[in-house]
């Protein structure tokens, strides 16, 4: 049974409520850090935890924190990435939902560690009862003293803000954020200046997902030597796994970095298994934007070892035989799924959520929707498999912002690891239209890896 940092208390009954969260031990990070430590302090606690970004990028969190420019008279920013827009990735909502003093706790902590008096929570637009639940408990944190002026006689002083977005996939980029938070088109800036140095209205700013943020708490509470002795090397500490697709129990778990893949999948404490006794096809590990990986490979590495959920293991293999972390994303396929559908659907949202301000991006998206439109449709030609691959290599490096990198990335995989179904939709072009192409050799154990000589 894995440690539950963040999810511990999530079904105690009013556990969203100031009082019921404070009764488990909720404030206590914000009280001992404020009473007890300097913002210094707090930054090299969450330094010693290793916490790596729990957005995607994966990117050390106290690393990221210590390149705040901090200029005297000059005020700094904390935004929290609430804009959770990747498709399969919902576990900044539930947090939000079902425990919102603690990402309050977390903001309040995180700020003074950073020197921010003003911050702000950025949340998807379409997300409405998550802000009004937040903006209640803003409200309640700060009747108890934890939010305004002189927190806790500390004399340190933060408001926080929940400010709504417009429901732009491209507005959970840090920069495009700030934009759309500053009131403009939520358009990607050129970095650098990267947002520590100029980020929101121009003075230091730091952006951290919800996660990562909420992750700051028991950090502070146990210490970051404590955190980092759970989860495996440089992957340290828990984290939150949203779980769908055609598995027998999705939803939000809390696992230690680490954890075998096929426990995470296949274990009564985790996903149980495959849906109605269907056997696994592919994975997509991360939220959409990852390399897809088939059977296969997602349970064990090229080298027949384990693969595990930690950032290192999932990378294992590179873009080659391997995928990312991500956003934990975890979305199951099972061997009735077809590859082809799935990635014309991925390949439509990012064209519907290219910004523009790129070519490559917005050219290229929509290019990639038309040919896996007719690949899926019975209209495909076998050089289009081809063609896929060169248009995503053209978008891919080539964008100010990684929406080109997420839109491509996807696409390639899929190719790479299921090109005989691309070529079976385009020789059974009427056949394809009405049934999927099956299981065929996705799940086959991997062949033993050769010796080396020597």
């Amino acid at each position: 049974m894995g440690r539950k940092l963040l999810l511990e208390h999530i079904n105690v009954p009013g556990i969203n409520t100031f009082d019921v969260y404070r009764s488990k031990g909720g404030y206590a990070s914000v009280e001992k850090a404020l009473k007890t430590m300097s913002p210094d302090a707090v930054v090299e606690e969450v330094k010693k935890s290793g916490l790596r970004g729990r957005g995607g990028a994966g990117f050390p969190t106290g690393m990221k924190w210590s390149f705040l420019a901090k200029p005297e008279g000059v005020a700094r920013y904390l935004v929290c990435n609430a804009d959770e827009s990747e498709p399969g990735t919902f576990k900044d909502r539930y947090l939000m939902t079902y425990i919102p003093h603690l990402l309050i706790e977390g903001m309040i902590t995180s700020s003074f560690a950073l020197g921010a008096n003003t911050s702000f929570i950025y949340v998807r637009g379409e997300m409405m009862p998550q802000i009004r639940i937040l903006e209640k408990a803003i409200a309640e944190a700060k009747a108890k003293g934890f939010l305004g002026k002189n927190i806790l006689g500390s004399g340190y002083d933060l408001e926080l803000y929940v400010q709504p977005g417009g429901g732009a996939y491209i507005c959970g980029e840090e920069t495009a954020l700030l934009e759309s938070l500053e009131g403009k088109r939520g358009n990607p800036r050129i970095k650098p200046p990267f947002p520590a140095i100029a980020g929101l209205y121009g003075c230091p700013t730091v952006v951290n997902n919800v996660e990562s943020i909420a992750a700051v708490v028991p950090i502070i509470n146990e210490g970051g030597d404590e955190y980092a002795k759970l989860g495996i090397g440089r992957s340290t500490g828990t984290k939150l796994i949203s779980a769908g697709g055609n598995l027998k129990k999705p939803g939000v778990y809390e696992i230690d970095l680490g954890l075998p893949v096929e426990e995470f999948l296949y274990s009564d404490e985790y996903c149980g298994g495959i849906a109605n006794g269907k056997r696994l096809k592919a994975v997509v590990a991360g939220g959409s934007s990852v390399p897809i990986l088939p059977a296969n490979l997602i349970l064990k590495t090229i080298n027949n070892e384990p693969r595990l959920m930690s950032y290192e293991s999932l990378a294992d293999g590179g873009f080659v035989t391997g995928t990312m972390m991500g956003s934990g994303g975890f979305i199951a396929y099972d061997e009735d799924a077809c590859i082809v559908r799935n990635t014309w659907n991925f390949a439509r949202f990012y064209h519907h959520e290219s910004c523009g301000q790129c070519s490559p991006c917005r050219e290229g998206t929509g290019w990639m929707e038309k040919v896996l439109h007719r690949l899926e449709y019975g209209h495909g030609k076998q050089s289009d498999m081809d063609l896929l691959v060169d248009i995503s290599k053209k978008i891919e490096g080539n964008t100010i912002c990684p929406l080109g990198d997420a839109a491509a990335w996807p696409v390639a995989s899929a190719i790479r690891h299921f090109r005989d179904e691309f070529e079976w939709h385009v020789t059974n072009a009427s056949e394809a239209v009405s049934r999927n192409y099956g299981l065929a050799h996705y799940a086959d154990p991997l062949p033993t890896p050769e010796p080396v000589a020597g």
